[in-house]
């Protein structure tokens, strides 16, 4: 739920008959499509509009996009498309944050410059931040748990300049549409601003520990 490009989809559909992701941003959905496996399938659609006729699922996910939602009723909707003893898996992770020397606070303030100061959320925006009762909803809708897992690497991945845009664009706060008429000006200055920080064109990231929230 909440799948933009289709990062963690891809990742997980070797391991299952068939994966399906929804988003609300056709763009993400149309990204992710564009790269899908022949077991994927994505569908724009609203979390809130579950469970839309999909069926029973052994897991569900939510990568960085619950707090955006409707919390109680999504939740709620999860619990009905599960099937017994499965899960829904909650991954908090920033791994287009990771430790190195890509300069993510400039990149940051030149996302500010062209769409304000306000973080956007999709075609929404959130300007009181994102909200933190993730768990108070997943135990209202009668999940027990939860069962938490770090996941830590001390892996470090070297990226390209191609590879960092894509990273800004996958976030909902700073998707493609939303830079309208202006999306190929912001890019070119993103460029810009990366090439400055190397002269290699390449970084690199230590991602950050990745937080699982088993709740069943």
């Amino acid at each position: 739920m909440g799948c933009g490009p289709g990062s963690l989809s891809h990742l997980l559909a070797p391991l299952f008959a068939e994966v399906i992701g929804i988003d609300a941003d056709r763009e993400m959905v149309r990204e992710a499509d564009h790269t899908a496996a022949q077991n994927e399938r994505f569908i724009r659609m609203r979390a809130e509009n579950l469970p839309a006729g999909l069926g029973l699922f052994d897991v569900i996910t939510f990568a960085q996009s619950f707090h955006w939602l409707e919390q109680q009723p999504v939740a709620e909707s999860a619990r009905a498309m599960l099937v017994d003893g499965s899960a829904v898996v909650h991954v908090s992770a920033t791994t287009h944050l990771g430790d190195g020397d890509v300069p993510r606070a400039e990149i940051d303030d030149l996302v500010r410059a062209y769409l304000g100061p306000v973080r956007r959320a999709g075609r929404g925006a959130l300007p009181d931040g994102t909200p933190s009762t993730e768990d108070d909803a997943f135990a209202a809708a009668g999940f027990s748990g939860p069962e938490a897992i770090d996941v830590v690497s001390d892996h470090v991945h070297e990226r390209d300049e191609d590879e960092i845009v894509a990273s800004v664009f996958s976030q909902s706060s700073a998707a493609p549409h939303l830079f309208g008429d202006q999306r190929h000006e912001f890019e070119a200055e993103l460029r810009r601003l990366l090439r400055r920080a190397s002269s290699t064109g390449r970084f690199t990231e230590r991602l950050r520990p990745i937080g699982l929230r088993l709740w069943r």
